[in-house]
């Protein structure tokens, strides 16, 4: 597991108007294959609103980030979590996306690492899952290396009406 430290090479900052160029960034279809494709403009003014409100809760629903390389202070990427039920259980569900110009840095696992640190601090629910497709080996490497745990395959459904097959990483905040 990677630990969370002042000294790490991302900070993380809760999500900003300003950020919608990053959003913008991340809805290609490179960055978007294994989540459904690019969203329509619309949808993606609807996301960016769901981000700053996300944001703007109590800490203990969540949050969207902004990821920021910590010494040059550009921005690389997105992390965030939010309350959901699973399997009856209430949760959170954790979600990431690094720019491809800086994919295979680590970076995500330390962006994760920062999150969960986070989450443990001010969050109220015991657990943080990830559901990254069968397909997406990056993505499950980053779960794994971030210290979560593989409870298995499911069918998640994602976008929403459309089941992938998916692993199921958890991780216990408490």
């Amino acid at each position: 597991m990677v630990r969370a430290d002042a000294a790490g090479p991302v900070r993380i900052s809760p999500w900003a108007p300003e950020d919608f160029w990053l959003l913008r960034r991340e809805n290609t279809p490179e960055m978007t294959r294994f989540l459904g494709g690019p969203e329509s403009e619309e949808k993606l003014v609807g996301r960016q609103q769901r981000y700053e409100a996300l944001s703007a809760r109590e800490p203990s629903a969540g949050r969207m980030f902004r990821v920021d390389l910590r010494e040059s202070g550009e921005g690389v990427g997105s992390v965030g979590f939010w309350e959901r039920d699973w399997q009856g259980e209430p949760v959170y569900e954790a979600g990431w996306g690094v720019l491809p110009e800086y994919q295979g840095r680590g970076l995500a696992v330390a962006a994760l690492t920062e999150l969960l640190s986070y989450a443990r601090t001010h969050g109220d629910r015991a657990t943080v899952h990830a559901f990254p497709g069968t397909d997406h080996p990056a993505s499950n490497a980053v779960c794994r290396r971030a210290g979560f745990s593989c409870l298995g395959e499911v069918d998640f459904m994602y976008p929403p009406g459309v089941p992938h097959p998916s692993f199921d990483w958890h991780y216990r905040l408490r």
